[in-house]
C-alpha cells in the first residue's frame, strides 16, 4: 500500500519536524516541510502531496495566499488543503464542523491524533487515526 503523503507547510520548524516524526514513524507516511509560504507551491509541485497543512499566519507570504495559488494551480487544485492556525479556537471550529468560510481549519496547538483523524476523514482512509502502542501484555492468571 502506498504511503500517504503530507506536505506541512509552517514557519515553526520545531512544530514540522516533531509532526513529521510522528508521523513518519507510523509507517503510513511520507511527510515533506517547508517552513518557507513562498516556496510551498513549488515544493508541492515536486511532492504531489495527498494533503497539505497550512499555517495561516507566516511572515512572507500568508496561507490564504498559499491556498489561492495552489487553487489556481492545474496540478494541486484538487488537493484538500487544511489551515492550521492559532488565531482560531477549537470550542469555533468544533461547532463549526472545522470548516469556517467554506475552509478547512484545525487549531493551534494541535495534536497528533487530531492531525490523524482529519486525515481519515478527508481522504476517506480507515485505520490511520489508531496510535500506534505497545503489545498488549499477556492476562496474568
Amino acid at each position: 500500500m502506498p504511503k500517504i503523503r503530507v506536505l506541512l507547510v509552517d514557519d515553526e520548524p520545531k512544530f514540522t519536524h516533531m509532526l513529521k516524526l510522528n508521523l513518519e514513524r507510523r509507517g503510513d507516511y511520507e511527510v515533506r516541510t517547508e517552513t518557507n509560504g513562498a516556496y510551498a507551491v513549488t515544493v508541492a509541485r515536486d511532492f504531489h502531496p495527498d494533503i497539505i497543512f497550512l499555517d495561516v499566519i507566516m511572515p512572507d507570504v500568508d496561507g490564504g495566499e498559499v491556498a489561492a495559488r495552489i487553487k489556481a494551480d492545474k496540478q494541486l487544485k484538487d488537493t484538500p488543503v487544511v489551515f492550521l492556525t492559532a488565531g482560531v479556537s477549537k470550542e469555533t471550529t468544533k461547532a463549526r464542523g472545522d470548516i469556517i468560510g467554506g475552509q478547512r481549519f484545525l487549531p493551534k496547538p494541535v495534536s497528533v491524533a487530531e492531525v490523524l483523524e482529519c486525515i481519515e476523514r478527508i481522504l476517506g482512509v480507515s485505520g490511520v487515526a489508531e496510535p500506534p502502542g505497545p503489545p498488549r501484555p499477556r492476562d496474568r492468571k
